[in-house]
C-alpha cells in the first residue's frame, strides 16, 4: 500500500470514529477495542491505533496503560472552553454584517429555518440544520471560511449539545430562538440579534447541568478515576 493510500486510509477512520463519538454512537465512558473497531471497519490496526492517538490529543479518547482505551466522558472545562472560542467569533462576525444583506444567503436561512419546523425531525437532522443556519449567520458577515476553524475546536461542545438534545422536550425553544436572532439582524438591529445569540449559545449550560444530575457517569470527575475493564466498562 503506497504513503498516500495509507493516509487516506487512516483519515477515513479517523473521520469515522470522531463522528461515532460526537453523535454518541460511541457514548462517553465506551470501551474501545482496536481488533474489533477494525474488524468493524475493514481495517487493519495500525490506522484504528493511529486514529486512537488523534482522538486522544483532542481529549475526544483517553488512554489508561494496561487497561484499555476508552471514550472520554464530557470533560465541562473543555466545553466552556470551545464555547468561548465559538461565543467570540460568532459575536465578532455581527460588527461586519453590512447594511445590505446576501438576499442568497437569507432565503437560505429562511428555508432553513421552515425546515426545522418539520414535524418528527431526528436529532441528528436537527443538528445538521442548525449548524448550517450559524454557518450562514457567518458569511452574512463575510467569514463563511471561518466556520471551519470553530468546527474543529468544538468537539467537546457537540457532545454536551447533543447530550442537551436528548435531554429537552423537542426542538422548539431552540427554532424560535433563531427566529428571533434571524429577525433581528434583517430588521438591522445588530445589538438584539447579538444578545440573543449570546443567550442561545449559553444556553448549552443549563442542558449539561440537567443532564450531568440524571446521568452523572458521563461526565469526568475531577478524583482521577481510572475504568476497569471488564465485559461492560466499569468506571470506579
Amino acid at each position: 500500500m503506497g504513503q498516500a493510500s495509507t493516509r487516506s486510509n487512516r483519515s477515513v477512520v479517523y473521520e469515522t470514529l470522531r463522528r461515532k463519538v460526537l453523535t454518541l454512537e460511541l457514548p462517553p465512558g465506551a470501551s474501545l477495542s482496536e481488533n474489533e473497531l477494525a474488524a468493524a471497519l475493514g481495517v487493519s490496526r495500525t490506522p484504528v491505533r493511529e486514529s486512537l492517538i488523534l482522538l486522544g490529543e483532542e481529549g475526544l479518547v483517553r488512554v489508561f496503560p494496561k487497561v484499555g482505551s476508552f471514550v472520554s466522558r464530557v470533560d465541562a472545562e473543555r466545553v466552556a472552553d470551545a464555547q468561548f472560542l465559538r461565543e467570540a467569533v460568532e459575536l465578532a462576525a455581527f460588527d461586519d454584517i453590512p447594511e445590505t444583506l446576501d438576499p442568497d444567503v437569507i432565503a437560505e436561512l429562511r428555508a432553513n429555518l421552515e425546515q426545522q419546523r418539520e414535524p418528527g425531525l431526528d436529532i441528528e437532522r436537527f443538528f445538521a440544520l442548525d449548524e448550517a443556519f450559524h454557518h450562514g449567520l457567518l458569511r452574512l458577515s463575510g467569514h463563511g471560511r471561518a466556520w471551519s476553524t470553530v468546527v474543529a475546536a468544538k468537539g467537546h461542545l457537540d457532545r454536551a449539545r447533543r447530550l442537551g438534545l436528548h435531554e429537552t422536550n423537542g426542538v422548539g425553544r431552540f427554532v424560535d430562538e433563531h427566529h428571533a436572532i434571524l429577525d433581528a439582524v434583517v430588521s438591522g438591529d445588530i445589538s438584539s440579534a447579538r444578545d440573543s445569540l449570546r443567550s442561545h449559545l449559553r444556553a448549552v449550560f443549563d442542558d449539561i447541568e440537567k443532564t450531568r444530575r440524571r446521568s452523572p457517569e458521563l461526565f469526568a470527575a475531577d478524583d482521577g478515576t481510572v475504568p476497569v475493564r471488564r465485559s461492560i466498562a466499569v468506571w470506579e
